[in-house]
């Protein structure tokens, strides 16, 4: 298949192999974080770490949106489906997050809520369309790769006047979270970034320059596939040996410097940015994430149904948090593999498919 088994050749990641251990310094560690959770799942899925010298690391960061919500904003969707007898709609990783008391919404699906999982947003607006007497509130999630059609549900639900139809909006936005971590008190001894690849094909690689240019930390945007990263990685350990710090793009047959033009003003049509949002692990982080605009009032579920803000915290022992922030690997967690496996989540790390957790059970234990 095109631009799959291109990227999956044995001989040439060999080639990349020889040539990235051919130029590793041995007297140094290049401290690579991957942004993105999609990263984490192929690097172990393919073995990468194995074919890479000893001294190349790779730090996890909080590129899944599904990790980095906090329980509090999974209890707002269990108020939502409980109290407020709406048809809840999500995507399927959301379903079985920990939320407080060990609760989610799968279990309260369970015992009779109707939550129903979906595949596109356009799944929730044929549920608003088949049952007008309900309310439907479609919980959206998911950095700006999936906001653009979120958007469109929106304006789609304007146009046909569906008042029944709303959105649980936890949109956040990738540059911020990297700043995020590059501004902690005692930032993380971060070499390099392998940067985001589905979000950069929205947004572009401009947005990238400002860590280069303010923070002096080189940013390669990696594909998906194996080949991608591995290529990415020579890339980055090139210029750590040179002493440079630049915006290269491995991604280029998807991403373009300015990117989806066309995605970017649906988002700004619909979304305005919100002034702070808290990230599981990271807290309150500053123009992170996304709101529905004042014209589109009507159709934000938080303002329809005045959801308040909770704070609650994480399951005891779990060490999500500090996976999210490149603290720890999940290796580091007690409860990884004993009481939190797939099948019993402690942590939304093991839950998605983007999870770092979920990552080293299915590839790396």
């Amino acid at each position: 298949m095109k631009y799959i088994s291109e990227f999956r050749q044995p001989q040439l990641a060999g080639q990349l192999a020889a040539n990235i251990a051919s130029i590793a310094d041995p007297n140094r560690n290049y401290r690579l974080m991957e942004f993105c959770g999609g990263h984490t799942h192929a690097i172990f899925r393919h073995g990468i770490p194995g074919l890479l010298p000893d001294n190349i690391e790779f730090i996890h960061g909080p590129g899944c949106p599904v990790c980095v919500l906090p329980t509090g904003r999974i209890d707002n969707a269990i108020q939502l489906a409980a109290q407020h007898d709406v048809i809840l709609c999500t995507y399927a990783d959301l379903l079985r997050v920990p939320a407080s008391g060990r609760n989610s919404l799968l279990k309260i699906k369970a015992a009779g809520a109707d939550v129903r999982m979906m595949y596109s947003t356009r799944d929730a607006l044929n549920i608003a369309r088949d049952n007008p007497a309900r309310q439907v509130v479609f919980f959206a999630i998911g950095f700006e790769t999936t906001t653009p059609p979120t958007a469109v549900a929106v304006l789609q639900a304007a146009a046909e006047g569906l008042r029944n139809f709303s959105v649980f909006c936890n949109h956040v936005l990738t540059p911020a979270a990297m700043q995020a971590i590059l501004d902690t008190p005692q930032p993380l001894a971060i070499d390099g970034f392998l940067g985001p690849s589905h979000v950069s094909t929205v947004i572009g690689s401009l947005p990238y320059r400002r860590f280069v240019d303010d923070y002096a930390k080189p940013v390669v945007i990696a594909g998906f596939e194996p080949l991608d990263v591995m290529q990415s990685v020579l890339m980055l350990v090139r210029q750590l040996n040179a002493g440079q710090c630049r915006l290269e793009n491995e991604y280029t047959r998807a991403v373009t410097p300015q990117g989806n033009l066309k995605a970017q003003g649906l988002m700004r049509e619909v979304f305005v940015v919100r002034p702070q949002f808290e990230w599981r692990g990271l807290g309150l982080i500053p123009n992170s994430a996304l709101a529905l605009q004042p014209k589109y009032a009507e159709f934000d579920a938080e303002q329809r149904f005045r959801l308040p803000s909770i704070q609650a915290a994480d399951v005891r022992g779990c060490e999500c948090p500090a996976i999210l922030r490149g603290l720890k690997k999940p290796v580091d967690c007690r409860l990884l593999g004993s009481v939190c496996t797939p099948e019993n989540p402690m942590g939304s790390c093991m839950v998605s498919s983007e999870g770092a957790c979920a990552a080293y059970w299915s590839y790396g234990r």
